[in-house]
């Protein structure tokens, strides 16, 4: 692992929709949807760059997917607005992916076990 550099797995949601930076941090926000982090924390924790994340930020503001939340320190803090109508579609999409994985690995366990009895 990349020292400053989370390693992350590719969510069902960068899966399905793929993996710019945009996607990656809708993935993020998504999977922690209730928190709230600075920019820096956004960027490492998603994968892509400060500057990658600063070059996309105007978008994210100006169609209202993120919003500030408070301020720690010099931080500002930001998380997904999950009152928006479009972030909630995606938030149902984002479980409907997850409780899909779900139900394959419960009958392919459910499988492996008829299979070894």
């Amino acid at each position: 692992m990349v020292e400053g550099k989370m390693q992350t797995q590719k969510s069902l949601f960068i899966e399905l929709f793929g993996d710019s930076p945009t996607i990656k941090i809708l993935g993020f926000l998504l999977t922690e949807r209730e928190l709230d982090f600075s920019i820096s924390d956004m960027a490492r924790n998603s994968g892509i760059g400060r500057a990658t994340l600063y070059r996309i930020w105007g978008q994210l503001i100006k169609n209202e997917i993120i919003l500030p939340t408070r301020v720690i320190g010099k931080s500002k803090l930001y998380k997904l607005n999950a009152k928006n109508p479009k972030i909630k579609k995606l938030m149902e999409i984002d479980d409907m992916l997850i409780l899909e994985e779900l139900r394959s690995k419960a009958e392919n366990q459910k499988h492996k076990i008829k299979v070894a009895v």
